[in-house]
C-alpha cells in the first residue's frame, strides 16, 4: 500500500494508518474536542478505517491528526483536525492543511466542506470561504448532536 509522507525538521505527516495512535486520537476527540465529546472508541476506529487519515508526529510521537471523508473524485469533508496545545504556534496547522490539500488522491475535487467553531482564519488562508446566504440555502443537514450521549 502506498502512503503519503512529508518531513519537516523533527516533524512528520503520514497517511499510514498503522502508525496512528488510536488511544491518543480517541482520548483527544472524546475528552478534549468540542465536536466529538463522548464519542465511543469503536466509532473513532471505524471512522479511521473509512477515511484518508493524516497523523502528525514529533520524533515519532503522535501530536496531531486530521481525516478526510471522501470519494476521491468529487467531494471531501475535512474532519477531526487537531494539534496538541504544546505544539501549537509553530506553523504545524498550516503545514498539515497544506499537506492535505496537496495529497495526490485529493486533487480535482469539486467541493470540500468542513465545520469549525474557531479556526476560520486558518482555513481562509487556503481558499476556504464561509457559506454565503445563497450557498447556505442549497445545503441541508441531518444532525443528531446527542448521538454519543447514551
Amino acid at each position: 500500500m502506498n502512503y503519503y509522507e512529508v518531513q519537516k525538521e523533527n516533524y512528520q505527516i503520514s497517511t499510514d494508518i498503522s502508525k496512528l495512535n488510536i488511544d491518543f486520537i480517541y482520548q483527544y476527540l472524546s475528552e478534549e474536542s468540542y465536536w466529538a465529546e463522548g464519542i465511543p472508541k469503536e466509532v473513532v476506529e471505524k471512522s479511521i478505517q473509512n477515511s484518508v487519515c493524516f497523523g502528525l508526529y514529533c520524533n515519532k510521537s503522535q501530536i496531531g491528526f486530521a481525516r478526510v471523508i471522501t470519494d476521491k473524485a468529487t467531494f471531501a469533508y475535512l474532519a477531526d483536525v487537531f494539534i496538541l496545545q504544546s505544539h501549537r504556534g509553530k506553523g504545524l496547522s498550516k503545514w498539515l492543511i497544506q499537506t492535505i490539500h496537496t495529497h495526490p488522491e485529493l486533487q480535482g475535487l469539486r467541493r470540500w466542506m468542513l465545520g469549525t467553531r474557531d479556526a476560520h482564519g486558518l482555513y481562509e488562508r487556503f481558499g476556504w470561504k464561509k457559506l454565503t446566504e445563497d450557498t447556505a440555502k442549497r445545503f441541508m443537514q441531518k444532525h443528531n448532536p446527542d448521538v454519543y450521549k447514551r
